[in-house]
């Protein structure tokens, strides 16, 4: 066969359903899953704010300090572009090394937070199919050790998975906090990390 003899296509965009490929949810679920992956973001933005407390909270030797301080700009800038599995390890490492955190149950918080990671992966990455009479919908998601997702979300899973994160998000935050710190960019009590930072020999 020749190339004219070829029928060739394209597709007909004007022809495709309004807001196509979300068209076939209801809007509550878009605006769940969205409000789910927002909270993730959050989150991330608390792990790398409590990173930085305990970097900078933590003590060091007159002979650690030059080494510290070279470390640091570029710890910082990992934690700007660094994703959630990646800030859990190193949060979980800032806390081991600090020698005065107080968090009691790290390796449960620590195994919940990737068990979340798992499913942010999930809702940022799947390919949502129509859903079911039940409004429940299957995401096409395989991770990296080939497992296909076999989870189906609706409404009401998605906000309990929001709900769940801001309760880690509040977990993080405490880890911080009991120790005396202010958590950073926010108004509440302890003493402000940044100033002690800059403050220190």
């Amino acid at each position: 066969m020749i190339d004219d003899e070829v029928a060739r296509h394209v597709v007909s965009q004007e022809g495709l359903p309004a807001l196509f490929p979300t068209h076939a949810h209801h809007v509550s679920f878009w605006e769940a899953l969205g409000r789910a992956v927002a909270t993730f973001g959050f989150l991330e933005e608390t792990l790398a704010k409590a990173i930085f407390s305990f970097a900078a909270t933590k003590p060091y030797a007159e002979s650690e300090i030059e080494a510290a301080f070279s470390a640091w700009l570029p710890k910082l800038e990992r934690l700007l572009s660094d994703q959630l599995g990646g800030l859990i390890d190193t949060y979980g490492k800032a806390i081991r090394e600090h020698p005065r955190s107080t968090i009691s149950n790290l390796n449960e918080l620590l195994g919940d937070l990737r068990k979340a990671s798992s499913t942010r992966n999930v809702l940022c990455h799947g390919s949502w199919r129509v859903p079911n009479t039940s409004g429940a919908s299957l995401p096409l998601f395989m991770n990296r050790q080939n497992e296909l997702c076999t989870t189906t979300f609706d409404v009401e899973s998605l906000e309990g998975i929001r709900k769940h994160t801001v309760v880690l998000i509040c977990a993080v935050i405490n880890s911080v906090t009991h120790m005396g710190w202010q958590f950073p960019g926010s108004a509440g009590p302890g003493k402000v990390v940044w100033h002690h930072a800059h403050s220190a020999p």
